[in-house]
């Protein structure tokens, strides 16, 4: 019994663990759009940053979702620089119980600067 739970442990602590993530991309061409205020200390400093989480919904027929980066007054090009996908325990546990049919999403994105 004690080397069961032992087992169930440490497999739990696996999938916690691989369920948390987080990917950065970013484009080494052109410069990010400056955040005026700077009210931010973590890797995004300076950078004007819009942030998505959302819940987002896909048939059992598609296998992908696209989402359209729009010209907004956070991103004035409509570009990006830098985008971050984040993955929690949470969400993957919302795909597992719906089939993969909804999915949370936490992203971060930066635009980049417009040019004149």
């Amino acid at each position: 019994m004690n080397r069961t739970i032992k087992h169930l442990t440490l497999v739990s602590f696996s999938l916690l663990f691989t369920c948390c993530y987080s990917v950065r991309l970013r484009s080494i061409n052109g410069d990010m759009q400056p955040d005026p205020l700077m009210l931010r200390d973590d890797y995004y400093r300076g950078k004007e940053v819009v942030e998505l989480d959302t819940v987002i919904k896909i048939d059992i027929t598609s296998k992908d979702f696209t989402y359209l980066i729009k010209e907004t007054e956070k991103c004035k090009s409509g570009q990006l620089h830098t985008i971050e996908f984040k993955n929690t325990f949470g969400g993957s546990l919302l795909s597992v119980v719906t089939f993969g049919r909804k999915r949370k999403m936490k992203v971060k994105y930066v635009c980049t600067q417009p040019t004149n």
